[in-house]
């Protein structure tokens, strides 16, 4: 039960429980599943191609090791994704040395969480300090977004995307991952600690055009909160909670055309009806935010995103505003 360190089984959540696995198919903007958004999967058959929902028995049973991190494609696989889509992985040492240009902000210090060494980083083994006119109830709270996040290796690092190597939870070096850090450095009763790592998970967001993409982003950002709670309290979050939290992450971990801010491929050319002297005259119609390069025009379905503040979903492009 939860044992993966690199590639999560779907077969394996199927059997720990089933619901969990479904939660993490959703898409909430369209009320269906994520869709594969991708034709590299259309050789395994007709529900396997651009426009399909991704369903449990299509990535479980005869098809269990359809899913797999990039690390585990075959060059030819990455090679055709990077082509077709620029599909291109961050190795863990860069995603690091950003992520550390973001808390040096924040922190207004260098060397907060770890020391950058060319292509490594030496971990800071003491309890983090916080600046003055900041707590870290307000680095908790503090939002962060990674844009076409792939597999998440902004977010959370249980390994390099890149070359597969599994990363020991005290070297990790992802935005989660530091606030679950703080959040264990700094809360030692497990309802509290609990309540704190829920507040962490709803200010982790990103979002990617492909659907395996997209559900592996999600597996390993459930996986790095099961990590940190076995790390802190030796034993297995219930299956309720996490549940709870694939929930949330399923909300915050979404499948987006990042320039049209609707669903991959959503927006249809519509057939009009005019009606004339001479008669009804049929014509096609194009998506007026895809002719006219319009955001707020397409016709396709908007991506939504929970506002954890006051539990209702929102347009994500109204935040681009």
């Amino acid at each position: 039960m939860f044992r993966e360190l690199v590639d999560v089984k779907e077969e394996n959540l199927l059997l720990v429980d089933a619901e969990i696995l479904n939660i993490l198919l959703l898409d909430h903007s369209s009320k269906k599943n994520i869709i594969w958004a991708t034709d590299n999967y259309k050789g395994y058959g007709n529900r396997f191609n651009f426009e399909d929902e991704i369903t449990v028995d299509m990535i479980t049973g005869n098809y269990r090791e359809i899913i797999r991190p990039r690390s585990k494609k075959s060059a030819e696989e990455k090679n055709k994704r990077i082509k077709e889509n620029a599909e291109v992985f961050t190795p863990s040492w860069i995603c690091n040395n950003q992520n550390n240009l973001v808390d040096e902000a924040w922190f207004e210090r260098d060397v907060v969480f770890n020391k950058s060494n060319k292509d490594s980083w030496e971990t800071v083994e003491e309890k983090i300090y916080f600046p003055k006119n900041k707590t870290w109830q307000d680095y908790i709270n503090s939002m962060r977004l990674e844009i076409s996040c792939g597999e998440a290796p902004y977010l959370v690092s249980r390994y390099d995307s890149v070359t597969g190597k599994s990363i020991k939870i005290k070297n990790r070096i992802g935005l989660l991952d530091r606030k679950l850090r703080i959040v264990s450095e700094n809360v030692d009763d497990e309802s509290e600690w609990v309540e704190w790592s829920i507040k962490a998970m709803k200010s982790i967001y990103g979002y990617d055009w492909q659907g395996d993409n997209v559900l592996i982003a999600r597996e390993n950002l459930l996986y790095t909160f099961i990590d940190y709670y076995k790390d802190k309290f030796n034993k297995k979050p219930n299956i309720e909670l996490v549940k709870k939290i694939a929930e949330i992450i399923s909300w915050n971990i979404w499948q987006m055309d990042g320039l049209k801010f609707v669903i991959p491929n959503s927006c249809k050319n519509e057939k009009k009806i005019e009606l004339t002297l001479f008669g009804d005259i049929e014509h096609i119609e194009e998506c007026l935010g895809c002719k006219k390069n319009k955001p707020k025009n397409h016709n396709g379905i908007y991506c939504k995103v929970m506002n954890w503040k006051t539990n209702r979903s929102i347009k994500f492009i109204s935040l681009i505003e």
